[in-house]
């Protein structure tokens, strides 16, 4: 009989905790142990989200009522800023020499306090456990993964721009400035709290541009990861769109090549550095990137594009936001953390049409 880890999942009652929940009911290795919802204890999943109706899960439960000596893996998708304390405590009790955990909130991403203070209107409220977390995009981070407590799953717009950017900054065969991202997110990105925002009337039928100025959050995490790859301070000119759709983030980047680099090289060593992986994939010169070509899945579209000014280049990157920038990323940082297949519990093919 094959080994099975017992999972909790705090937040199931949000498009992140649902997706999860979607995803890791078919995973081989993986028994759904525990659910929390705190406002919907003692509901069953299904009320909630009825197009999962068909599992056999526990019922949703408060986190105070989950029996921890019988949890293993922990996938925590409650909001910003409720999670230091709860993880913290949890790692520093009775049972957390066993536990391992993926936070999918932007609790332990940034590496440095004060930065988080900055952005985040409060004080870190677990910063030795910040120092432990490791940054969990995984085609980059596998080696510390495998050892890690506590992984911070990035979010969905770093994801869409450091896959494309990260391999070529490493390699300098762009300049660190300027670097334009022009991201696009479908509505289950602003989450499931009733909001005027997020109305049907406000949302189709246009699209608007927001956090403009470098003011979003995903900002700061952008640029530590870039500068982490580049290996010295890179700032960018990073701006979202709401698009009125579910699902999806399609990012367009801007770049300029260094002295001497061709956009056929750009797209050469992104073939090169993702050739092996399971996820990602760079798209020849005359395909587009669709964000309905990934819908529903762990995969990520690459494209590269010469720009007609000399010296430019446009970069394409499509995922969908809440399976590879969020939910998938988390289950692939699991299998990693866990010494399972990188690809259990994820085979499933985008959804189309």
């Amino acid at each position: 009989m094959v080994e099975r880890v017992r999972v909790a999942i705090l937040g199931a009652s949000g498009y992140t905790g649902a997706e999860l929940v979607r995803l890791l009911s078919r995973h081989p290795r993986v028994t759904l142990a525990a659910l929390t919802a705190n406002r919907k204890a003692g509901q069953a999943l299904a009320q909630v989200f009825p197009h999962l109706g068909g599992l056999d899960l526990p019922v949703l439960s408060s986190v105070e009522a989950v029996d921890w000596a019988g949890i293993d893996f922990v996938f925590c998708a409650l909001p910003h800023g409720t999670t230091q304390a709860l993880l913290r405590d949890l790692l520093d009790g009775p049972h957390g020499g066993r536990l391992r955990i993926a936070d999918l909130s932007a609790d332990f991403r940034l590496r440095d306090p004060e930065v988080y203070a900055q952005w985040y209107g409060h004080a870190h409220q677990a910063v030795d456990l910040q120092k432990e977390a490791v940054y969990g995009l995984t085609e980059r981070n596998r080696t510390a993964l495998k050892t890690a407590r506590l992984v911070a799953v990035p979010g969905c717009y770093p994801t869409s721009a450091q896959l494309p950017l990260s391999p070529l900054l490493a390699a300098g065969l762009i300049e660190t400035d300027p670097l334009i991202i022009d991201a696009k997110s479908g509505a289950s990105g602003a989450g499931r709290e009733a909001r005027e925002g997020s109305l049907h009337c406000e949302v189709s039928e246009g699209v608007h541009a927001y956090g403009i100025g470098g003011t979003h959050r995903h900002t700061p995490e952008i640029e530590q990861e870039l500068s982490l790859a580049a290996g010295r301070p890179v700032r960018v000119t990073f701006t979202p769109h709401l698009m009125p759709m579910n699902r999806g983030i399609l990012s367009t980047i801007y770049v300029r090549l260094t002295e001497g680099t061709t956009v056929d090289a750009l797209r050469d060593h992104l073939a090169a550095t993702y050739a092996g992986e399971p996820f990602v994939r760079v798209v020849s010169a005359s395909e587009a990137v669709h964000t309905r070509h990934v819908r529903g899945s762990n995969h990520v579209l690459i494209g590269v594009h010469a720009d007609r000014s000399p010296g430019r280049a446009i970069l394409v990157c499509a995922e969908d936001n809440l399976v590879k920038g969020a939910s998938g990323q988390a289950i692939q940082d699991m299998n990693v953390m866990l010494g399972f297949e990188e690809t259990l519990g994820l085979g499933q093919a985008p959804l189309f049409p």
